[in-house]
């Protein structure tokens, strides 16, 4: 068993080579172009025009660059603390936030997978009506063959897996970038200039900027991509470097598909678009080979995510269990070096739902928002933890002031708003999110059992009493139809 500050530091990378900047930035722009970019042209056309888009654009932007730059302060005044994003809240707020923390960011990358699957079926769908909306027995059957293919992959090694994740990126992007070209070239200045204000039947303004939050939050989930891999990294700077790089790339990429798709089409038709409503924009400028193009990036990009999603997984559990936070048996590796139990875990969890999409209505919406809606709990708590840090001084030794305000001002913005997005997406799915965290509270109890540490201190009690009495709301109003999925 290790000591408290001994778990905070612990790493064990055996002889596993050492990551680039260039392939940390890869890890997170892996993880952040996935399915959702091929998703923002409808996504953005129901709720807004081009003025909304480029306000939700500025605020999406400045807020997670905020986070950005927190998560490289971390990388710098604590660079002991690198066993990925959830050891942050351990850190500030004590064991139990922190096990809360690495749950939350294990149960996005879960519905984040899940999601992928049910999206690539329905690309597959605009050429084979059995995939449907990605929700049927067939889509379900592919799926499930994919997640297993994907685990055998990782298995191999988290080396590997790296590797082909950076050169999936880079083929991924290609696809993008041509779209982007395409449809500027194309542009029609009327067409452009109509869907400027595009306000009717929207309401104000700030509804609609409000009502594309959610889809801008799931673009950037991911922005955490190299802090999970910190305990790969060739130096501790890297990490902070590889993820602003990444955040600042994917931002530009985002933007202009969303700009470039009101310069062909009329909002009301973008908006109507099937999903992936990338697609149909670029058809309708290209004709039928831009259906088959879009497609095959679709399913490129979302295999390279799911693989990053996984890795990310896979690790949020792996360490938490090596720090003594999660039981000894999720801790385990194989003869590869790949955190072998921790895998199973979340490749069955995925398994779960995926087969609870075939029950659920719009099972790509819900999905989403339930994606993002627990990857703001770690990114809250890592904001917090660094403002606890910049107010207090912890970790700024021979700072100069101006730095420490400065930074105290990056985690404080990000804070604010998170706290905004919390708001944005409503509380339902936070509330369905204690569905989860009771219940795994079980992994908790076993892992302080099996170190005989205490289960929990006072305040922690009163948190997990506050999490159970959710639960148990959330599960009442399930099943009194009050609170639906």
């Amino acid at each position: 068993m290790t000591t408290p500050e001994a778990a905070l530091s612990t790493t064990d990378t055996h002889d596993v080579k050492k990551m680039s900047v260039p392939t940390l930035t890869a890890m997170v722009v892996g993880s952040m172009v996935g399915a959702g970019v091929f998703s923002l042209p409808a996504r953005f056309g129901v709720a807004t025009g081009i003025l909304g888009s480029l306000i939700a654009w500025l605020i999406a932007g400045a807020g997670m660059l905020m986070l950005a730059f927190v998560f490289q302060n971390l990388a710098i005044r604590k660079p002991d603390l690198n066993a990925g994003v959830f050891i942050y809240a351990k850190a500030g707020f004590g064991d139990y936030v922190g096990f809360n923390s690495a749950i939350g960011f294990w149960a996005s990358a879960v519905a984040g997978n899940t999601f992928y699957w049910v999206f690539m079926s329905a690309t597959l769908g605009t050429f084979w009506s059995g995939f449907g909306d990605g929700d049927t027995v067939l889509a379900v059957a592919l799926a499930t063959v994919g997640v297993w293919f994907f685990h055998y992959l990782i298995t191999r090694g988290v080396r590997n897996a790296a590797v082909v994740n950076r050169i999936v990126t880079g083929f991924k992007i290609i696809p993008i970038l041509v779209f982007i070209v395409v449809l500027l070239v194309s542009l029609d200045a009327g067409v452009f200039s109509d869907n400027f204000f595009a306000y009717s039947g929207l309401g104000p303004l700030t509804q609609q900027v409000k009502n594309t939050m959610i889809v801008t939050t799931f673009v950037f989930i991911g922005i955490e991509g190299a802090s999970v891999y910190s305990r790969y990294a060739r130096r501790r700077q890297d990490v902070g470097r590889a993820t602003v790089l990444g955040l600042l790339s994917v931002l530009s990429l985002f933007a202009l598909v969303t700009l470039s798709s009101y310069s062909v089409m009329p909002r009301a038709e973008i908006a109507a678009t099937r999903q992936p409503s990338m697609i149909g924009v670029f058809e309708s400028v290209v004709g039928g080979w831009g259906k088959t193009f879009i497609s095959v990036a679709i399913i490129v990009s979302v295999l390279g995510a799911y693989l990053a999603w996984t890795l990310m997984a896979a690790e949020i559990m792996y360490m938490p269990a090596r720090s003594d936070d999660l039981p000894e048996f999720l801790g385990r590796e194989n003869a590869s070096g790949a955190p072998v139990s921790a895998l199973v875990v979340t490749s069955i969890a995925v398994q779960c739902l995926l087969l609870l999409t075939v029950f659920v209505d719009d099972a790509l919406n819900f999905l989403l928002d339930l994606c993002t809606s627990f990857a703001l709990i770690p990114y809250f708590l890592a904001a917090t933890y660094g403002l606890k840090l910049a107010l207090t001084g912890e970790g700024y030794d021979g700072v100069p002031q101006r730095v420490q305000r400065r930074e105290a001002i990056f985690a404080g913005a990000a804070t604010v708003y998170i706290v905004f997005l919390f708001v944005a997406a409503g509380l339902k799915f936070l509330l369905l999110s204690t569905l989860i965290l009771a219940p795994l509270t079980i992994l908790y109890v076993k892992a302080r059992s099996e170190h005989g540490k205490r289960l929990f201190t006072l305040t922690e009690a009163a948190l997990c009493a506050v999490v159970v009495i959710s639960a148990l709301v959330a599960a009442a109003g399930l099943w009194t139809g009050h609170l639906t999925i």
